[in-house]
């Protein structure tokens, strides 16, 4: 391995994806060091050091696992960062561990085999009992990992290729046992079926910045555990940044939910630019869920051509089984939404609380979302909601625009 000197290149966090860092060596630029320790990995091996051959036909399933191996076992102070060189490394889906930087360097590519003997099925995630979408075990995930800390993805604006039309179309053809995609891919098309690009899941400490992702299904969707299933597990998502993401979907952009048993709480998504989306900002839950959402600020985001520019809904999504508690209701309270900027969306918002569980504290302010022209456009939509809304076009429900609520939502503008 060359010994080149990283450190100018990384980017630091627990939980850290990213496309690009160049914009990180730019001072001005805020970043989620504030949030996240820091890590600089003085310890580094490549990928090459362990066989790795990136030609683009040579399996490099075994040489992505030593390397891992090596760093777990040898458990070096401050971690170890694995070297990603330029080339197309062909790959089976491997495990991450703790305390690890993955660096793709320019150029480099790590691609899923689309040989599917080569991915193993895996139990489901404690928080969503059987599956999300069959019953049984799972395909595990192309770069997995599960239980761990201290993690960074990051590089010279590599890419990781997890060739999903093999699942798609397995998916489409009903011959796919079950179907688990995440954080295969940034790019997928827009009928590419359940691809969101990144899901925080019953996690915390999480930080993502300057990514693009055009996707079949939401693009950042911030998620904790299944109805019974998920309370049970009892792992909320919480202190998530994400932070100068460009994307488009025929889903949402920015989505809290709907799967949310576990909670989450303290969300900042902010310098957002959304096109051909059909929910711009989407929180979403269920009866059954349980769990409490709150403290979620989105500010700064600028989307052309929407259905929905903001959705916060408590009559969506499945549940695993017949067997969830009606009673299990959610909380949904304390949701900032600012400086928001829209053209061509054909409604401004739906806000659908539940009756027994209204949503609270929703405050909106300084926020634009002109309609589509040539065709019929849908007005506010509310009930079940209190808060308040100053500076809304067009004009939001009276739910939001009372005296009384407009004061109660003074404090956070």
């Amino acid at each position: 391995m060359h010994r080149r000197d990283f450190s100018r290149f990384l980017c630091f966090g627990v939980v850290v994806l990213l496309i690009n860092c160049s914009a990180s060596e730019n001072a001005e630029v805020v970043t989620c060091s504030g949030i996240v320790p820091m890590r600089h990995r003085e310890d580094k091996i490549s990928i090459t050091d362990f066989g790795g051959v990136g030609d683009g036909v040579t399996l490099n399933t075994k040489a992505f696992r030593e390397a891992i191996y090596r760093i777990e076992h040898l458990n070096r102070t401050g971690g170890t960062l694995l070297y990603i060189p330029s080339g197309e490394y062909l790959t089976g889906p491997f495990n991450l561990t703790s305390h690890m930087t993955l660096y793709l360097a320019r150029g480099a590519v790590i691609k899923a085999t689309v040989d599917v003997e080569q991915w193993p099925l895996v139990a489901p995630l404690p928080s969503y009992g059987r599956g999300r979408e069959r019953p049984g075990g799972r395909y595990m995930s192309f770069i997995h990992g599960d239980g761990l800390h201290d993690i960074i993805i990051t590089g010279e604006n590599g890419t990781i290729d997890g060739q999903g039309d093999i699942w798609w179309n397995m998916w489409r053809q009903r011959t796919l046992d079950d179907l688990v995609i995440n954080y295969v891919t940034i790019l997928a098309p827009a009928d590419s079926p359940n691809t969101d690009g990144i899901d925080p899941d019953s996690s915390s400490h999480v930080c993502i910045e300057d990514s693009y992702i055009s996707a079949g299904d939401d693009l950042v969707a911030v998620k904790s555990g299944w109805d019974e299933y998920g309370i049970a597990y009892g792992h909320p998502s919480r202190d998530i940044t994400i932070r100068r993401l460009t994307g488009s979907s025929p889903f949402a952009g920015i989505a809290v939910g709907s799967e949310t048993s576990g909670g989450v709480e303290n969300v900042l998504a902010e310098h957002i630019n959304l096109f051909n989306m059909g929910v711009g900002i989407h929180l979403k839950t269920n009866i059954g869920r349980g769990g409490v959402i709150r403290n979620i600020t989105v500010s700064d985001v600028y989307m052309v051509n929407a259905r929905k520019g903001i959705k916060i809904s408590g009559d969506v999504g499945d549940h695993p089984d017949e067997n969830y508690n009606p009673n299990a209701l959610p909380v949904l309270k304390d949701v900032i939404i600012k400086d928001v900027w829209g053209e061509k969306v054909q409604q401004p918002g739906l806000i659908k609380g539940l009756k027994n569980a209204p949503f609270t504290g929703i405050c909106f302010f300084n926020i634009s979302l002109g309609g589509a022209t040539g065709r019929r456009n849908l007005p506010w939509q509310c009930s079940d909601v209190s808060g308040g809304a100053v500076q809304v076009s067009p004009l939001p429900c009276s739910e939001l625009t009372s005296s009384q609520q407009i004061g109660a939502c003074s404090s956070s503008f």
